[in-house]
Order: C-alpha cells, then sequence, then structure tokens
C-alpha cells in the first residue's frame, strides 16, 4: 500500500515537474498577467487571482493548469517569484488613524501597499513617496516602509526616479550595504603594497569628463633602456574592496550597471567606493589592476604584462584640457600626450583596416539650470582625446580575454565574461543592402569580413552627403547587439577574436566578474563558476534597462526643452518611418518628434513602402522616406507621455510630387511591390494612438497652412 502511494506521488511531482515554466511576467493595462517564456511562441496567460504576489516584470515559476488544444492557449498559475523586478515605488501615501495605505503612480495595476503609522517616515497624507516593499506573505497585502517623501513641485526629481524605478533599478542603498563600505579601511597597508607591482614612480595621469566624479582608468608612459615604450593601463581594484557573497557585492550584482541620466547618475556602488576609496584621484595612493605593454612608437605592442599594481595620479585632465595639447602643440605633458595620441591613432587605422567597423553615433548633452530644466542641448563630438582613451582601453579589454582565452582546465576553456558581438543577420542585412543600391553603394558579402569592408567603405562615401545620416541610421539598426556570454564568438564589430569589458569596473558588474577570473588565472587557482552564463545573461539585462532608462530620461528632457518653442518652425531629417507616420529629429537640437498620418490625410492617402523605408501618396507621389529633409512645426509637447508631435509644413520645394520610379503621378490606388497599407490606429475612444514616447494621443492637428512661417529667432 505504502509502495503505491508513493508511486503516485512520485508520478505526480513528475506532472508537476512537466507543468512547471519559468519566464517573466508582463502585465497589461486591464491587470491581465502574461508569463513569456524564453524559447516558446506563446506566453501563458495568468489571471490576477493567480499571481500569488507576483508584479509586472517578476521573473516567476509558473504552472500550467489548463491547456486548451483549440486555441493553443495555456493557462497558468504561479507558484513561486523568482527574481523581482522591484521592490521600490513611486505613489503617494493615504493615512487613516491606525494605518496608512500607499498607492503606486503606475499604468500597470499593482494592489497598495500596507504602511504601519511606525514606517512613515515623516510623511502626512496624500504626501508623494518612494515605498519599499519589506514583506508580504501570500494572499494578504504587501507591507511596506516609506523610505523617502518626495517634493511634489520638484517634477523633475520626481520624473527622474519615476523612470529609474520603472525600470527596477533601486535609488537607495540598503543600510547594510553602507554600513558595510564606511567600515572598508582608508589607508593602503604596506604589506598590500609589497604584494602588488609599485608604478608609483611612473608618470601617470587621469583623462575624463569635465563632470566626472568618479576616475576608475589611468594611463602611464615611460620610456625603456631597450628602446621601447611602457604604457600601462591602469584600472580601479574594485574586487580588492567588493569581495564575493558580501552585502555589497550581491547589491552590485542586482544592479549591474550604473544608469546615467541627464542631471544625476545612479551608482552601482555606493559613493564610499566610487567617489573615493576606487576613484583614481590626483596625488593618492591607489590600487589597481593593470594591463602594462612594451610597445614601439608605431604601437606594434612586444610584451603584455597583466597585474595587480599600486600607482599614484599625477594629474586629472578632462577631455577639453587634452585636446587643446593636441591641437595646439602645447602644455603640461604635452609630449606623453601627443605620443599616445600618435599610437591611439595608429591603433584604431589598424583596427579598421583588420575589419572594425566605423560606425558613429550622435549623443546629445542637455545644459540644466539648477532646478534641472534644459537651457541648451549640446550635440557631443568624439575628438581625437577622446578617441586616445578608447583605443587603450580596447586594446586592454582585448588583451586580458586573449590571456584567459588561452587557458584551460581538463582541455576545456574556462568559463569567463566575454562581450561579443554577432554577425549581421542576412534577413535584416539584405533590404539595407537594396536601399543602399538606390545611393550608388555595392556590398559584398560574401563573408562577415567582406561585408564590415563595404559599410566602411559606405560610411567612408556618405561623408557630408544627403544621405549620411539615414545610412548611418540603418546600418547600426541591421547590427546585432553585444552582450555578455561564456560563448566567444568574438565582436564582430571591432573585428576582435577576443574581447571583455576589464577598463569600468565602478560602474559595470562584467568588469568585477573579470578581475576575478583574471586573478585566479595569474594565481594558477582557478574555481569554475557554473552559474556565469546566467550572471552573464543578468548583466545583459540589465544594461539593455539602463540603456532604455537613459533613452527615456533624455526624451524627456527633449520634450520640456520644447514645450518653449510650441508652434515655431525647425528644419529637420526624417529618421523612422512606419505604417501610422514619420518621426523627423529637428537638425538643430536633434529632438525626435512624430508626424502622425492623420496629420497628412488632407494632402493624400499615403501608403508605407517597407522596402523603400518611405510613406508614398496614392495621388501625388509625394513621398516621406528617411534622410529626407522636411520643415515641421511643433504641435505637442506631452512630458507626461515624453511625446513630442510635429506637423509637416508645405514648402516652396515640398509642393514637387517626386512619386516612385514605377508608378506616374495619380495612377489609380493598387498594390505596389513592398507596399504595407498604412493603417489608422485607435484608442477604445477612436482617438489615434501610438506608442509611448512616439506621438500624440488625442485629436490629430489641423493641417497646416500651404504658406510657409518662418521660424522665431
Amino acid at each position: 500500500m505504502k509502495n503505491k502511494k508513493k508511486s503516485k506521488s512520485k508520478k505526480k511531482s513528475a506532472v508537476d515537474a512537466a507543468n512547471l515554466y519559468k519566464g517573466r511576467l508582463d502585465v497589461t493595462r486591464s491587470g491581465m498577467g502574461f508569463v513569456i517564456v524564453e524559447g516558446r511562441d506563446q506566453d501563458i496567460l495568468v489571471r490576477p487571482s493567480d499571481f500569488n504576489t507576483a508584479l509586472h516584470g517578476d521573473v516567476v515559476k509558473v504552472r500550467v493548469v489548463n491547456n486548451s488544444a483549440r486555441s493553443g492557449r495555456w493557462q497558468g498559475e504561479v507558484v513561486e517569484v523568482v527574481e523581482r523586478k522591484q521592490m521600490e515605488f513611486l505613489g503617494h501615501i493615504e493615512i487613516s488613524q491606525s494605518f496608512a495605505f500607499f498607492i503606486a503612480e503606475s499604468d500597470k495595476p499593482m494592489p497598495d501597499i500596507y504602511v504601519p503609522l511606525t514606517a512613515l517616515n515623516g510623511a502626512v497624507n496624500s504626501d508623494s513617496v518612494i515605498v519599499r516593499i519589506v514583506e508580504w506573505e501570500k494572499n494578504k497585502k504587501p507591507q511596506g516602509e516609506v523610505v523617502q517623501v518626495m517634493d511634489k513641485t520638484n517634477v523633475n526629481d520626481l520624473a527622474m526616479k519615476d523612470i529609474l524605478l520603472e525600470a527596477g533599478f533601486p535609488i537607495f542603498f540598503p543600510e547594510k550595504v553602507l554600513e558595510e563600505s564606511e567600515r572598508l579601511p582608508d589607508l593602503i597597508g604596506a604589506s598590500e603594497i609589497a604584494a602588488r607591482k609599485d608604478v608609483r614612480n611612473i608618470l601617470t595621469f587621469t583623462i575624463d569628463p569635465v563632470d566626472a566624479k568618479d576616475f576608475d582608468d589611468a594611463i602611464s608612459i615611460r620610456s625603456l633602456d631597450n628602446g621601447l615604450l611602457e604604457i600601462g593601463v591602469h584600472i580601479a581594484d574594485v574586487s580588492h574592496y567588493v569581495e564575493p557573497e558580501t552585502v555589497l557585492d550581491q547589491e552590485a550584482y542586482t544592479r549591474a550597471t550604473s544608469v546615467y541620466l541627464p542631471d544625476r547618475v545612479n551608482p552601482m556602488l555606493p559613493e564610499r567606493i566610487s567617489n573615493e576609496l576606487c576613484s583614481l584621484r590626483p596625488h593618492e595612493d591607489k590600487l589597481t589592476f593593470s594591463a602594462i605593454f612594451q610597445m614601439t612608437a608605431k604601437g606594434e605592442v612586444k610584451k603584455t604584462w597583466l597585474g595587480r599594481t599600486v600607482i599614484h595620479s599625477d594629474h586629472r585632465f578632462t577631455y577639453e584640457e587634452v585636446q587643446e595639447i593636441i591641437e595646439q602643440k602645447t602644455g603640461l605633458h604635452e609630449p606623453e600626450i601627443l605620443l599616445l595620441n600618435d599610437i591611439a591613432q595608429r591603433l584604431r587605422k589598424q583596427r579598421f583596416k583588420k575589419g572594425a567597423i566605423n560606425f558613429s553615433s550622435t549623443e546629445v548633452r542637455f545644459k540644466l539650470d539648477e532646478k534641472g530644466k534644459p537651457v541648451g542641448i549640446v550635440v557631443k563630438e568624439s575628438k581625437e582625446s577622446h578617441q586616445l582613451v578608447e583605443e587603450f582601453m580596447l586594446l586592454a579589454n582585448r588583451a586580458v580575454a586573449e590571456f584567459v582565452g588561452k587557458i584551460t582546465v581538463n582541455k576545456k576553456p574556462i568559463p569567463f565574461p566575454y562581450r561579443v558581438h554577432d554577425t549581421p543577420d542576412k534577413e535584416k542585412l539584405l533590404p539595407f543592402i537594396e536601399f543602399a543600391k538606390k545611393y550608388g553603394h555595392v556590398f559584398d558579402v560574401e563573408s562577415p569580413q567582406a561585408i564590415a569592408r563595404s559599410f566602411n567603405q559606405m560610411l567612408l562615401d556618405v561623408q557630408g552627403k544627403p544621405e549620411q545620416h539615414v545610412l548611418e541610421q540603418l546600418g547600426i539598426r541591421t547590427m546585432a547587439k553585444a552582450i555578455y556570454t561564456t560563448e566567444n564568438i568574438g565582436h564582430y564589430g571591432l573585428g576582435f577574436e577576443h574581447y571583455c569589458h576589464f577598463t569600468s569596473p565602478i560602474r559595470r558588474y562584467p568588469d568585477v566578474m573579470v578581475h576575478r577570473i583574471l586573478q585566479e588565472c595569474l594565481d594558477n587557482n582557478i574555481v569554475i563558476d557554473k552559474k556565469l552564463e546566467a550572471k552573464c545573461r543578468h548583466s545583459s539585462e540589465r544594461e539593455r534597462a539602463a540603456m532604455e532608462s537613459e533613452r527615456a530620461a533624455n526624451k524627456y528632457k527633449q520634450v520640456e526643452y520644447m514645450q518653449d518653442f510650441l508652434g515655431e518652425e525647425f528644419e529637420g531629417v526624417i529618421s523612422g518611418v512606419s505604417s501610422f507616420g514619420f518621426w523627423v529629429e529637428t537638425l538643430e537640437h536633434k529632438c525626435e518628434g512624430l508626424v502622425s498620418l492623420n496629420s497628412l490625410m488632407d494632402y493624400d492617402d499615403f501608403r508605407h513602402i517597407e522596402t523603400d523605408y518611405a510613406l508614398v501618396g496614392r495621388r501625388s507621389g509625394r513621398r516621406f522616406r528617411m534622410g529626407d529633409k522636411v520643415t515641421i512645426r511643433i504641435v505637442s509637447a506631452n512630458l507626461a507621455k515624453r511625446q513630442l508631435d510635429y506637423e509637416w509644413v508645405i514648402t516652396a520645394g515640398a509642393a514637387v510630387a517626386d512619386g516612385p520610379a514605377d508608378m506616374e503621378v495619380g495612377e489609380p490606388a493598387g498594390e505596389w511591390p513592398g507596399e504595407k497599407p498604412a493603417r489608422k490606429r485607435t484608442a477604445p475612444d477612436n482617438r489615434p494612438r501610438h506608442g509611448k514616447g512616439s506621438g500624440t494621443k488625442g485629436p490629430h492637428p489641423k493641417p497646416p497652412k500651404k504658406t510657409a512661417r518662418k521660424k522665431k529667432k
């Protein structure tokens, strides 16, 4: 009898295991949940009553309870929350006589959080606050504590913190993490210095942005008796202070990266480490992990040394100061700066010659007033001073990856967090190649190396031409995304067979992992980490979340800035085309907004031609194609949704029809090759609706008058 019971129990547990899936919970605005399981085409529906404390974005284990063969839709219930996306939330507090409740300001439904009166931290009724969940039992309300009372008048601070919290980045460090960082000693012991290579007597300096607060890399240079140069790349030794399995390490891993918003940095590590102990400040002894190269003046590496060091930075340069020395050929340490720059340019030239792709992207920086309001937008330029630092960091990253990549245990390569970039997907590449042909560019697709050469030739040929922006942007979009993984497939964009991130451990957790494994290799004491691939996936996911947060914050600042220019006209370039309109980036401010299809309907019936990246008018043949210059008027700037809406302004040159070669102007409607009918999206109230950050949500603007108005000065 007992054996039968055991047999039934085993069968039941086997069935349960077969019905269990791990994935990320996506909650819709209606409150319904869907668990997205990697490798499965269809997600698993979960009703709110079966969330079992899970929230939007959480990684969960879900049990399938209903498998409909007819619809193919599985229904399940959450049995375990594996990983919380966020524990801190922005909203407002409602206080009664004996308790309080926190209501989150989120477009995703979630339960109110019970807050004991002893955990209000000074909050009063209706205050905007940030609350952290501290306890949540099944079938009960979550319990939380107020961690900060917000200033309602500081709209910018609320918006920036909301962006960070939505992406799952904690804003505050737990007390135990801060306490652990404060216990770390200021002084470097004599025994620690004795165990390292001492390079304090060699000329060393840092080169960073003018507003940088943490300096995690330095460069040293000296001439050797053998006629070679010794150039050292010295990186803050974060792994000396942040040891595995400590609360500091756990917090750093959870965050995985620092997040850089226009007016603040949300750091991976407490300031005690990032701005004090590990920051390579001038005139202070600091512990570092170094890659030291003996090389010729032409940039040929003859010998590489890797290991722990102690340095003493002689000077803190800004990029602007170094650029002035390069251009003026005079200034502090001018011979060394010019020599390093010459070698960096040679390394750069060799890199592109060997297959690296010379893509460049435009970045903007906001000039902010004391309240964080943008008063100006400046386009960042990559000059020789930036390239000097970049090339030596790339050299160090590659040297470390090559060294570790040669080491094996039981004839197998050791797990290591490589930074990889896959070769282009031919399906994505072919439409781009066809589009580039229209501008006279021919691609050789015989091999990945041939594709890289073709890209570089195209990028060289389009310099200064009207189509430069569109071809650069579309080219970047065809590329795979770089990720962290233990499977070394090389870095296609850089043209490196071995590559990792070694040079920024203050702001990237993968660099900390690289330091630890490198030291194990140097000590010949390798411990195989079987969870390393999962850590790489987590780091890649957090990196994507950080990039999305940075984009959202930049978009917020753009919208905030453009609010002052409503009704004014600007020149712009079409930066994207879809079936519901086209995006325009202003030439002056690099601010992107949507010209919706609805605002064009009075002119013509436009169709989306995917292969041409264009909207084309059925009757007039008027074409809006990526890269075209247009004049727009700003009609709406919605801060809450981070959306800019533009309308097209007809100018004298814009009135000329320019239909496709295979179509006569005024040709009757019909299906063109590659055509995708442009569709009008409607919200439940029949108002036009577009994706977040892309356009209006409301009646489409009136069509512009046919007489163009000059932009106000």
